[in-house]
């Protein structure tokens, strides 16, 4: 079968439609290079994740006020994230300072690595992207992050 041009021009820049399938392909590509740069640091996404949460508190939290931070973000079991939080206190990332929890200059300098080194990772990935796309997507990305919320809350008997 021969394809012509005009075949092919249409079939390329007919625009995708976002739907859960497209978005969850997006998330799970771009996590996929993130979880490669942090194995190579031996830390898990939720341990990522969750001392980024501890860092940019900006004040120390209580284990409950981090747990439920991160809880508010991956949608993970509490247990699960009260696990990590003890993982990331015995690699010495957070330390317990009475109540509260606070990051240690270990914990502050792997995120930074971790910055560093996907930054350039996340520039080729959303470079060229225009801006009004980028808008647009966010506006989506955020309705649909509300919505998703409310329908976790009313399965769960929570309120968002």
């Amino acid at each position: 079968m021969t394809t012509t041009a005009a075949t092919t021009t249409a079939s390329t820049s007919t625009a995708a439609v976002a739907d859960a399938r497209a978005l969850g392909l997006a998330h799970y590509a771009a996590r996929g290079v993130l979880e490669h740069v942090l194995a190579r640091h031996g830390t898990t996404f939720q341990q990522q994740i969750a001392l980024r949460a501890a860092i940019a508190a900006g004040t120390p939290q209580t284990p409950d006020d981090l747990v439920t931070q991160v809880q508010a973000s991956l949608k993970a079991d509490p247990a699960d994230i009260r696990a990590t939080v003890a993982e990331l206190l015995v690699k010495r990332l957070l330390t317990a300072d009475g109540a509260h929890l606070r990051p240690t200059a270990a914990g502050r300098e792997l995120i930074a690595a971790i910055s560093a080194e996907t930054a350039p990772l996340t520039a080729r990935v959303w470079g060229g992207i225009p801006a009004a796309d980028l808008a647009a997507a966010g506006r989506v990305l955020a309705l649909v992050t509300e919505r998703a919320d409310a329908e976790l809350a009313a399965l769960t008997g929570h309120r968002s």
